[in-house]
């Protein structure tokens, strides 16, 4: 774990070398949504490699707040006594997301159809962060919600007693968004409907199938795009599982790069989630010249896993598709890394829900690479990289903005740095990857402290 009495790492390129066999840990979006599940289904479950980050843990603690029984086994397993689909009772205190606005989305949509009143906030960032595109679904199926200006954190949700089924067309393609409308119809009576324009991550999806539940997927064309037709029908109860977390690809992308980019490097990973709507980051870094291969491929809980050995490679600029940005929306901060060290330039489109994650991821990327010497072109909806550089002459300093994969990218980017990088904050790092100095610590790298 990070020691949280400091808070500024530098990293530089002395001793890098990137070599083993190793796992990340448990898939954060798969983690939140197996707690979700596990509170709701009849009986006891038992969670398997959960992400014990914080991002996760404010889950867990909401559904505490809520009536849940959570317990950490010695074993490092987690039990769930599930409360039934309809046995959660009015939070005893404010739920405090912290940094997670995956938490805060889904558990909105977990308390929409109660009829008691749950009060949300979390950290200045997420804070800041646009709710509106969940408060909208939210409130056609019945809550009530009264939130500061401009429709961000800290907000009143008031739960609806006769919830309406909609029909919903999703205005941008939202994993989050998807999923609280979908936890909102567990206990709205009725068949709910979700479009969505362009396929995402598709996790809860396949939790429900996992579980028993019957929803209804149906590919669409939508002018040119593979959307979906999503259906459920309300009224399905379910017992409780044993979850398998995998182990998540957005942790493991920052090991990869790493390997891709450091020369003599190679590194097996095990147990990564490699979900077909969550992949977009291995194709592109294969289309940029990677050495990865996908090996023992396999089903675990219905996602599908894959162990990767990954070994350094020469990488080359491409133009990557605005259609794969779902697919590695959460990755582009350490794919920057990956193309300020190919060769010409690669454009990545499609990027504009950057500037609305934990930070403006966009402008985050742009700014640091720009310390970094790197020639860069940013656009509305585009970023342009062009790669190679001269070694700067001074340690390179980076603001996080209290975002954790940009803290983590560019403390990949000081590995290839005589200088070193600094970063200013790496406290926010345990919401998503609390063993990431650890692992680096095993390949004898050392991040020093400031």
């Amino acid at each position: 774990m990070i020691n949280k009495n400091s808070t500024s790492l530098i990293s530089s390129e002395t001793n890098s070398i990137i070599k083993g066999e190793i796992e990340v840990p448990g898939d954060k979006s798969i983690s939140h949504r197996a707690l979700i599940f596990a509170a709701l289904a009849n009986g006891k479950s038992t969670i398997s490699n959960l992400l014990e980050g914080e991002d996760v843990l404010r889950t867990a603690s909401a559904l505490q707040k809520m009536g849940v029984q959570i317990n950490r086994n010695e074993d490092l397993s987690w039990q769930v006594n599930g409360s039934g689909i309809a046995g959660l009772i009015e939070p005893n205190d404010v739920l405090d997301m912290g940094n997670s606005g995956t938490a805060a989305r889904l558990l909105m949509g977990l308390v929409t159809p109660f009829n008691f009143n749950s009060f949300f906030t979390g950290d200045e960032s997420l804070r800041k962060r646009p709710m509106q595109r969940v408060f909208e679904p939210l409130t056609k199926i019945g809550a009530k919600i009264v939130s500061r200006q401009n429709n961000i954190l800290p907000a009143l949700l008031i739960g609806s007693s006769e919830p309406i089924p909609i029909n919903y067309t999703m205005k941008v393609a939202s994993a989050q968004v998807k999923s609280s409308i979908l936890l909102a119809a567990l206990n709205t009576a009725g068949t709910t409907i979700i479009t969505e324009p362009e396929k995402c991550r598709d996790h809860t999806e396949i939790m429900m199938n996992f579980l028993g539940l019957e929803i209804k997927v149906d590919d669409i064309d939508i002018s040119g795009k593979i959307g979906s037709k999503i259906s459920y029908q309300s009224g399905q109860e379910f017992n409780a599982n044993d979850f398998v977390i995998p182990g998540d690809i957005s942790s493991a992308a920052f090991i990869i790069v790493a390997a891709l980019i450091i020369p003599n490097s190679k590194v097996r990973i095990n147990n990564v989630g490699v979900n077909p709507l969550r992949d977009g980051i291995i194709k592109t870094l294969k289309e940029m010249g990677g050495n990865i291969e996908l090996k023992n491929q396999r089903l675990v809980a219905g996602e599908k896993v894959a162990d990767l050995i990954v070994e350094y490679s020469k990488l080359k600029g491409i133009d990557i598709p605005s259609s794969r940005a779902p697919k590695m929306i959460d990755e582009y901060p350490i794919l920057a890394i990956a193309a300020a060290n190919a060769e010409g330039i690669t454009t990545m489109n499609g990027v504009a829900e950057l500037k609305v994650k934990e930070s403006n991821r966009l402008g985050a990327i742009a700014d640091g690479l720009q310390n970094c010497g790197i020639k860069i072109k940013i656009g509305e909806d585009s970023l342009e990289i062009t790669g190679g550089f001269k070694q700067p002459k001074d340690l390179v300093r980076i603001k996080t903005h209290l975002d954790h994969r940009i803290a983590m990218s560019f403390l990949i980017m000081g590995l290839i740095i005589k200088n070193g990088v600094e970063i200013d904050d790496c406290n926010m790092i345990n919401t998503s990857f609390p063993t990431f100095i650890e692992i680096f610590n095993k390949f004898g790298i050392t991040f020093k402290k400031s």
